[in-house]
């Protein structure tokens, strides 16, 4: 199957596309899109993969769906285009990064240390970020409605796949979702972060994880250059 991603992601993970559960995938993806709304744009659901490319991945951050709400989903977790609302869960996680980093996190990223305007995260990703949903489509106003259509097998392989074959990876698993992919990944061999979801349902007990400085100490003990947040 002629999937359109990323070379070395295409590489990577050519067994996944000529499976059957892909094919039906595939299949549900097309006639969603011809039959009802749905989100990101076609050219955005492997952006993670394009920005992001395979031998440059160094951290991954889960989330479930896309947002699902217009002009919100671009392909990345977490992530809104230029322009959007910053969304909730977002704003949690910018304001960890300041508590976590406060000044350093600013002077690193040659700015001040102010929570960003901007939910566009395409700067991470491009510095080895994978923002990866575990399902890369949903309709309309319908969260959950692309769940169990086989999309999770397909992002469970790109988990396997960057645990098996890379190392040093740091897995940023927030909430019970995410922290069940834990088991995906080879612990000996990559640093494993995991707490509560950064939602405002849960964001008492996401705040104060340190997440973003322990992922620049693992990536600089291993003499990777650290992330710049913000």
């Amino acid at each position: 199957m002629n999937i359109r991603i990323e070379p070395s992601w295409k590489e990577a993970l050519k067994e996944e596309f000529g499976k059957e559960y892909f094919k039906q995938l595939t299949e549900f993806v097309k006639r969603e899109y011809l039959s009802t709304t749905v989100y990101p744009p076609p050219k955005f659901v492997f952006n993670a993969f394009e920005l992001c490319p395979f031998d440059k991945v160094e951290v991954v951050i889960l989330g479930q769906d896309p947002y699902h709400g217009a002009g919100q989903a671009h392909g990345l977790s977490f992530s809104v285009p230029e322009g959007q609302r910053i969304p909730p869960s977002l704003q949690n996680i910018y304001k960890e990064i300041k508590n976590d980093l406060g000044a350093a996190a600013g002077s690193a990223a040659g700015t001040n240390s102010e929570i960003p305007k901007s939910g566009n995260l395409e700067h991470w990703a491009k510095q080895g970020v994978l923002l990866l949903n575990a399902t890369l489509t949903v309709r309309a106003s319908t969260p959950g409605s692309h769940q169990h259509q086989g999309w999770e097998a397909f992002t469970d392989a790109v988990i396997r796949t960057i645990s098996d074959k890379k190392e040093h990876v740091v897995f940023i698993l927030w909430g019970r979702y995410a922290r069940e992919k834990a088991a995906l990944i080879d612990g000996s061999k990559h640093l494993i972060l995991e707490s509560a979801h950064p939602s405002p349902f849960s964001a008492t007990h996401f705040f104060g994880n340190h997440h973003f400085s322990q992922t620049n100490a693992y990536l600089e003990k291993h003499g990777k250059q650290a992330i710049k947040w913000i």
